[in-house]
């Protein structure tokens, strides 16, 4: 029974930052665009707060 919830739960959760991060990344065409996305991770772009 405790499965199911945790599926159900799992279904409907917000991506975290990391997985947000890395589905950045693998978005990238070749070696330049990831050390491209690298860097613009390592500046924060997916840690900024909305104030």
């Amino acid at each position: 029974m405790f499965d199911t919830v945790r599926k159900f739960a799992r279904a409907f959760r917000a991506p975290s930052f990391q997985d947000r991060e890395m589905a950045y990344l693998n978005e990238a065409r070749d070696r330049v665009d990831l050390e491209y996305r690298m860097r613009e991770i390592d500046r924060g772009l997916f840690r900024k707060t909305g104030f």
